[in-house]
């Protein structure tokens, strides 16, 4: 006998929850003209654009992995430098989302939980920790990855992520503070539309008038119940740390922080490469913020 599963919780088009494992289908069910912007691209360790790519798994018990995007260096004026380190935690609410996405590919060239009862937050957080440990397990010559060796400047790490991979941002920079990472440097973060959130709605959040189809307020509330501790809230220390459950703001030992003000533009709206490309204020709002974002690394 055949017994079908059946979905307790979803958050359309993004992922369905079964009952009896609780097992997580993330398979895309929207638009299938947007289907394109999730699907994996491959790691090309040959230059495309200007950009090669690969795929190294960082720790193999917990299966914790990382793209690194290795731009093609222009050896005719002879510029051998090392680059600075931007690590990026990427979006999702905590519960979807892949660095092979094509929309976070794009990106990049642009530039240069099955079961989540088990893997609530701060796990995602602590992955975000892990691959900052192992950046300064390769100075230290306890672990290996040859492109970082041969061109990363240890000296200059920025961490940048996008919706709840901004909230990653914050958590990781705070844990940073706490600890001696020399000669580990951190010295800037760039959370780009973080997902902090409270318990009660925001202005901005009463005030949405146009919602993109990849993120709504349900989709948003659906996520963050996913991926919340049993028995918290939205005031959690993760997705509000401007709140009285997390510790004050002025006593974390931060790097610079770059905020940014889009206007006329939704939610990680540069992801988006159809409106990118076809939209010409989003494109425009794209490049100012690239540029910004372009602007403060040098600056620091």
């Amino acid at each position: 006998m055949v017994c079908e599963k059946r979905v307790v919780d979803q958050v359309f088009p993004w992922l369905r929850v079964f009952k009896i494992d609780r097992s997580v289908d993330r398979s895309f069910t929207g638009p299938p003209e947007l289907e394109f912007m999730v699907k994996p691209v491959p790691p090309h360790e040959d230059y495309i654009d200007g950009v090669a790519t690969r795929d190294v798994t960082i720790n193999s018990e917990s299966g914790l992995s990382v793209r690194i995007y290795l731009p093609e260096l222009n050896t005719d004026n002879n510029d051998m430098s090392k680059l600075p380190v931007i690590l990026h935690f990427h979006g999702g609410g905590f519960c979807i989302s892949q660095t092979d996405w094509y929309m976070y590919y794009a990106v990049y060239t642009r530039l240069a939980p099955e079961h989540l009862h088990e893997n609530p937050l701060p796990a995602a957080c602590d992955d975000g920790f892990n691959a900052l440990l192992w950046l300064l397990s390769l100075f230290q010559k306890e672990a290996t990855e040859p492109w970082l060796e041969a061109h990363a400047n240890f000296g200059r790490i920025f961490l940048i992520g996008d919706s709840s991979g901004g909230n990653i941002v914050h958590e990781v920079a705070a844990r940073a503070g706490k600890e001696v990472l020399d000669p580990l440097k951190l010295v800037g973060c760039i959370p780009i539309h973080p997902g902090f959130i409270r318990s009660k709605r925001s202005k901005s959040e009463s005030e949405l008038q146009h919602e993109s189809p990849f993120l709504t307020l349900e989709m948003v509330d659906k996520f963050i119940g996913l991926a919340l501790p049993q028995g918290s809230n939205k005031d959690h220390p993760i997705t509000c740390p401007m709140g009285p459950n997390a510790p004050p703001l002025d006593g974390l030992n931060l790097p610079p922080f770059m905020f940014f003000w889009n206007e006329g533009v939704g939610h990680s709206f540069y992801l988006n490469k159809v409106g990118v490309d076809m939209d010409p204020h989003i494109g425009t709002q794209t490049d100012i913020l690239f540029s910004a974002i372009t602007d403060f690394i040098k600056r620091h």
